[in-house]
């Protein structure tokens, strides 16, 4: 399965977004790590349908799915009743059981 770490270019989040995806990853047993991409574009985030950075997607799919229009932008995760800029590792881990089981 393809593993996708969407970021944009300065994104504060993108390097400790990488750690928690890998290690989600190692903790599922996926054998796998993340590509990271940088989304620069509107067009590009429209075609990626990309809701702002940093994205977690397994197999093409967004693990945190969105209403929001594509945008370059940043994105927050509910994490503890407050938002942050990167989901909590235990959400990170039930999503991609949705999509590697």
């Amino acid at each position: 399965m393809d593993f996708e770490l969407l970021t944009i270019p300065g994104c504060p989040n993108t390097a400790a977004a990488r750690v928690v995806f890998d290690r989600a990853l190692a903790l599922e047993g996926t054998g796998c790590t993340a590509r990271v991409q940088e989304v620069t574009s509107e067009s590009e985030a429209a075609e990626l349908d990309f809701h702002g950075s940093p994205t977690f997607r397994a197999a093409g799919h967004d693990l945190f799915p969105s209403d929001a229009a594509p945008a370059v932008s940043c994105r927050l995760y509910p994490s503890g009743g407050k938002m942050s800029g990167l989901p909590p590792l235990d959400d990170l881990r039930a999503a991609l059981r949705q999509y590697s089981l």
